[in-house]
């Protein structure tokens, strides 16, 4: 079998930005566990050729992609997935996944939410053991699935590999009682995770969100 491509840092770089939405020098780093001085070049050389910009949003600064920006990482992407032939499995594991996609949104939701009758908006306060059990068992059903999803993936680009291991490791702290790592924006929850291998499929597959129907 052959080995699974590893990407430029170049191309994981401004990739994570993409992932991530706005991120940090420390972020982009960690995200594919590249060497911090050769991130912190890229990302200043991504800034003077205006790919990335940097943005404040409540109190919290980041680099974001400009469209420049998104239209090169799309690009490097494909570059990337027809020189290593790639395609095919890319399409069928993100064939795989987007069926799910839905279950997760609403189990996302049901962990912040549980309707009343008086109000239908309710925030959940996680005393209907019940309720948080059903949400966690579907989670767990979706975890289930992600290894092979993400050997698939990762067999061929190694960039995908992981988001099983981090998925799982949100969905344990929850079932311990930390119940912010379902949907918590800026660590790994479930939420975050599931969402970046989301938008890592689409992106590499060069689908614009919102047209996802039509595949």
């Amino acid at each position: 079998m052959t080995a699974p491509v590893r990407s430029t840092p170049e191309l994981l770089a401004l990739h994570a930005v993409r992932l991530k939405g706005m991120a940090d020098d420390n972020e982009v780093t960690a995200r594919f566990n590249l060497d911090s001085a050769v991130a912190r070049e890229c990302l200043l050389d991504f800034q003077a050729v205006g790919w990335i910009t940097r943005v404040e949003f409540a109190g919290i600064a980041g680099w974001t992609l400009t469209e420049a920006g998104r239209a090169e990482n799309e690009r490097q992407l494909a570059e990337e997935l027809a020189t290593t032939h790639s395609v095919a499995s890319v399409r069928h594991a993100y064939e795989a996944f987007l069926p799910d996609n839905a279950l997760l949104l609403r189990a996302c939701t049901d962990w912040q939410l549980r309707p009343s009758g008086a109000d239908p908006l309710a925030i959940n306060d996680h005393t209907d053991r019940a309720w948080d059990q059903r949400v966690l068992v579907t989670l767990a059903a979706l975890a289930g699935k992600l290894p092979r999803l993400c050997v698939e993936l990762a067999g061929r680009l190694a960039r995908f590999g992981g988001y099983d291991g981090r998925f799982f490791a949100a969905l344990e702290r929850a079932e311990q009682g930390e119940h912010s790592w379902i949907n918590r924006p800026k660590v790994d929850s479930c939420h975050t995770v599931w969402m970046e291998l989301h938008e890592d499929l689409i992106a590499t597959l060069g689908i614009q969100r919102g047209a996802e129907d039509a595949q």
